[in-house]
């Protein structure tokens, strides 16, 4: 099932190839062509990137990790430990998989010793460095996503501590028993690049969004002077803290399977609103290519054959120009693609660029998913003049994802093209 799958249906409002001045004139010429071809032109991530990790709990209800508890911290965590059973990495590729991208890539367990697992303290500040020993994160994609799978330890697992009552700390215990497991997703822009050839996970549990909101001191206090929150004691207020539990981890986006054996997923929505920006951000990083080709990939296939380099205009403007000298067998034979472009499902957006060719004829231009290329967004047939016009076209998408895949497929015929100001913006609230 794809994640947060909408119902809402594509809707192209418009399509508009308004014409504007065909500037050419070049002050000078930066050549950027990252092709992904063949063997011998394709650009591949670092042979092995590895990959260490650090489990703990946060008192700070701002994001600083790991800071250690104030003397009147309203909740003390004691002990709080879970199974970690998988480590799964979410990347595209441009070369032949042989697994479900959607699903992932397993990392960890190694295939030969499924049934290993992990104890991990969060209140002891649990590493994990040797067991990831093997681990070549990258292994030919761009990584989007870590996805890290953790179990309750036992069946009256619990998160145990204390809580501040009229100035008194009185013991508590939270039970896990609300979930079977369940899996935490982080982008790729919550790891730690250590080194260029080292990232770091930090899991942490951030207490404050664990307990904010919830009348902690409203709770009833057991005869052995415990606060216990379980499906018979307290059940009002363990309901409310199950429903923050797993979003204090702060990841991106969650799974998981509760003890009745129902699966939900959801979006932490502070974390998905910062990837997602405000309304008229534009989505695609270096769209006017002052950058050269950074965030872009330029890819060929299929008996395509083309060349990019960046021209600078007088006016400091920057152009795209690419060169196809063979057309190949599709269009997505020559692909211009930028991927991780954040989209909200139901809102309406709008897609601008310009661009115009030596020979006049159609391109693709659309918007789909990195993983099994399903439009979500829209796809288009414009056709493409010989003097510079600007293509516009509003749309609403399919689904919410922070990694949907803009592309212009090239191919077919030999031409050079010009492309320059891609923008992608929310146009609704």
């Amino acid at each position: 099932m794809r994640f947060l799958k909408s119902i809402i249906g594509c809707c192209l409002c418009a399509i508009v190839l308004v014409g504007c001045s065909d500037s050419k004139d070049a002050a000078g010429i930066e050549i950027g062509n990252p092709a992904l071809a063949n063997e011998d032109t394709i650009v591949k991530p670092p042979v092995a990137l590895a990959l260490t990790a650090d489990f703990s709990v946060d008192y700070d209800d701002v994001k600083v990790l790991a800071k250690g508890a104030a003397k009147d911290e309203p909740v003390l965590l004691d002990s709080f430990s879970m199974t970690l059973t998988q480590v799964r990495s979410y990347s595209s590729y441009y070369v032949s998989i042989n697994f479900d991208a959607a699903q992932g890539l397993p990392l960890w367990p190694e295939e030969n010793a499924t049934d290993s697992v992990l104890g991990i303290s969060f209140t002891e500040g649990s590493a994990v460095d040797d067991a990831f020993s093997n681990i070549n994160l990258k292994d030919e994609g761009y990584l989007k996503e870590i996805g890290v799978c953790f179990r309750p330890e036992k069946s009256n697992a619990a998160i145990r501590g204390k809580i501040l009552i009229k100035d008194d700390y009185v013991p508590f215990e939270y039970s896990l028993s609300a979930i079977q497991n369940m899996t935490l997703r982080y982008h790729f822009s919550q790891v730690e690049w250590v080194t260029d050839s080292l990232v770091n996970l930090s899991v942490v549990f951030h207490v404050r969004y664990f307990v904010d909101g919830v009348d902690l001191a409203s709770a009833t206090v057991s005869d052995d002077g415990v606060i216990y929150f379980n499906a018979s004691e307290n059940v009002g207020l363990w309901n409310k803290l199950n429903q923050k539990f797993i979003s204090s981890f702060r990841p991106l986006r969650y799974e998981y399977t509760d003890a009745q054996g129902n699966q939900a997923e959801d979006y932490v929505k502070d974390i998905w609103e910062g990837i997602v920006g405000e309304m008229s951000d534009n989505t695609i990083e270096n769209g006017n290519f002052s950058k050269g080709m950074d965030h872009w990939v330029f890819f060929t296939q299929l008996n395509g054959e083309a060349t990019s380099k960046i021209v600078e205009e007088k006016n400091g403007g920057h152009i795209l120009e690419v060169d196809v000298t063979n057309g190949g067998n599709k269009s997505y034979s020559v692909q211009l693609i930028q991927e991780d472009v954040a989209l909200v499902a139901g809102k309406k957006y709008k897609c601008v660029f310009t661009i115009w060719s030596n020979v006049e004829g159609k391109i693709t231009a659309r918007i789909g998913t990195y993983d099994d290329y399903e439009t979500i967004g829209f796809q288009a047939h414009p056709v493409v003049k010989t003097t510079g016009q600007s293509f516009e076209v509003e749309f609403t998408p399919q689904e919410s994802t922070p990694f949907a895949r803009f592309e212009l497929n090239l191919g077919n015929e030999v031409r050079k093209f010009f492309i320059k100001e891609v923008k992608i913006y929310r146009i609704e609230q």
